[in-house]
């Protein structure tokens, strides 16, 4: 079986390496090329000459090696080589382990980042789609993985990428074990490419979230660094019909160009999460991602509550009043749409708010009280009260 459960007819592996080419460095990362060949004379023929260079792999492998290592973290086992990566549970803390596993990607925020030539932070977007999608659930995230698709591996642009990666596993604590590298010319443009993400958590059995949830509960929301990684289908489309282009000046950043704005990081909120939980001030956390605030906090909620809202006691950054005003979009499809301003919610008992606002607080968040949860009848739902019909434009 070759590494990922292609064929022989598809995947061509370069063996000195694990899995491939490895772009992996500690435990088992790769670069798997695939390519389709059709020539009526093809003797003497290489793979360069079919778009795949195999000397780049080799030295993009090199390059990333101490990135990945930084991240190394107890629990971790196993070496270069391996044809999997290695994680021990207990020596990472933990007695009687739940795992919990994500994936996502970056979506067409990729396309911002490949027309703007800034590569350094849409890694750190990939790791905190999926460590976010964890920390939610109790679990402390444990290791993660990634997989690089591009039509001609370009070694600065890709270990750019890459440490982007590596940095937003230190943010979340979490360990860079592996991932794979694919050159697949004929597949994407030769500056494009594609991300994905894999990451494992754990949390001790009996300490998952949400747990507790209740009417009563108050609402606690962590701000968002911007857009984050949802919804730049919409934000490319407005800025197409306002005829404006990366290169432009930012009219909600003094100072940048829309590019460099518009790519600020998705936020990570596992270590400051992880504390409150720890602390048993926690009983559930919304990731805001694609569905906005409607989509998200009711995932979280039991049947027969209602997280009530209120408009206005959370400050909204300006580029949704950019985007809003630009585009002539709604308000609700804004809240469906984008995390406008909420990179996450929470609901905390009545009695532990100050505490809970105090750990968030002293973690470097700024935490803001937007509601509370009441009892209701049907399906979870969400009230956004006194809404102004232009929200969030002033």
């Amino acid at each position: 079986m070759f590494p990922s459960g292609h064929s022989p007819g598809v995947a061509f592996c370069h063996q000195s390496l694990p899995f491939a080419f490895s772009h992996a460095i500690a435990r088992g990362q790769s670069i798997k090329s695939e390519v389709a060949l059709t020539s009526s004379n093809p003797e003497h023929l290489t793979y360069r000459d079919a778009g795949v260079d195999i000397e780049a792999g080799d030295a993009l492998v090199e390059a990333i090696k101490p990135l990945a290592r930084a991240t190394n973290r107890s629990g971790v086992m196993g070496g270069l080589g391996g044809f999997g990566a290695l994680f021990d549970p207990k020596a990472a803390g933990f007695s009687d382990p739940v795992l919990v596993s994500s994936t996502d990607g970056v979506g067409t925020k990729l396309r911002v980042a490949i027309e703007a030539g800034i590569h350094d932070t849409v890694g750190i977007d990939l790791v905190a789609m999926c460590v976010n999608d964890l920390v939610v659930q109790g679990a402390e995230p444990l290791f993660f993985l990634d997989y690089f698709a591009t039509g001609k591996l370009q070694l600065n642009q890709a270990r750019a990428v890459i440490a982007g990666i590596a940095e937003g596993c230190r943010q979340a604590g979490c360990a860079l074990v592996g991932g794979e590298t694919a050159e697949m010319p004929g597949m994407y443009a030769a500056d494009d490419y594609d991300l994905a993400g894999f990451s494992v958590g754990a949390a001790e059995r009996g300490r998952l979230l949400p747990a507790g949830v209740a009417a009563g509960d108050v609402l606690i929301g962590l701000g968002s660094s911007g857009v984050h990684s949802n919804g730049f289908s919409l934000v490319r489309r407005v800025l197409a019909a306002r005829g404006l282009t990366l290169a432009d000046a930012a009219p909600f950043a003094p100072g940048q160009k829309l590019g460099q704005a518009l790519l600020a990081p998705t936020r990570i909120y596992v270590k400051p999460l992880l504390a409150l939980h720890r602390a048993g001030l926690l009983h559930a956390a919304a990731h805001i991602t694609g569905g906005g605030l409607p989509g998200n906090l009711p995932r979280v909620l039991p049947a027969g509550v209602t997280a009530v809202l209120e408009a206005g006691s959370w400050p909204v950054p300006p580029v949704f009043a950019f985007l809003a005003e630009a585009g002539n979009v709604s308000a609700d499809e804004m809240l469906r749409v984008f995390n406008c301003g909420l990179g996450m919610v929470l609901a905390v008992p009545e009695a532990g708010v100050e505490a809970a606002t105090r750990m968030l607080t002293e973690a470097g968040e700024a935490p803001f009280r937007i509601g509370h949860l009441e009892a209701s009848s049907g399906p979870a739902g969400i009230h956004l009260q006194n809404l102004p019909q232009a929200w969030p434009r002033a």
